[in-house]
């Protein structure tokens, strides 16, 4: 029979998931007795309604795409002190959320590469790999003949050191 949770139980491992105590679905598990899979069935449903449940402890520039955009959702429309409070609450800094906002925004500019354009630049990467690789070849095989052309010329000068030759020969 499967054990059925609360609502209040719920909230309370959404907070501990959620910044800025973040903690890891393991350790929940461990102190709460809750199955680790029931944590992450959770965990994905929180994420599908667009709640920031990054529930890791590691630094906020390694969350995730999903997660850095989510959090620049729920805090657009804040002003300076709710913001504050927002970034508190989640262990972000102002700052981040700024970036993270540009960057979405850079994403969906009229900048950004199109399909065509990607294909192009993917053309030209492999073009300059294939010349990297013929200049690479031709580059081994002129050291080939320098090292050679430095050996001859090594012995050249001890078998003249060890047979001196006369110029009347």
């Amino acid at each position: 029979m499967k054990p059925t949770y609360d609502a209040a139980v719920k909230e309370e491992v959404h907070k501990r998931m959620s910044p800025p105590s973040r903690e890891s679905i393991p350790e929940i598990s461990r102190c709460t007795g809750i199955a680790t899979s029931t944590l992450y069935s959770w965990k994905r449903q929180w994420r599908s309604r667009g709640d920031l449940v990054p529930a890791s402890t590691s630094p906020t520039e390694d969350w995730t795409p999903a997660d850095k955009l989510a959090a620049v959702i729920q805090s657009t429309g804040l002003n300076g002190a709710d913001l504050g409070a927002f970034c508190r609450e989640r262990g972000l800094y102002p700052k981040q959320l700024a970036r993270w906002r540009q960057a979405a925004e850079d994403a969906n500019s009229s900048t950004a590469a199109t399909m065509s354009d990607q294909r192009e630049l993917r053309k030209q990467n492999q073009e300059q790999a294939r010349q990297i690789r013929r200049l690479e070849r031709e580059l081994q095989k002129k050291e080939k003949a320098l090292a050679e052309a430095a050996a001859l010329l090594f012995v050249a000068k001890k078998r003249d050191a060890l047979w001196p030759q006369s110029e009347e020969s």
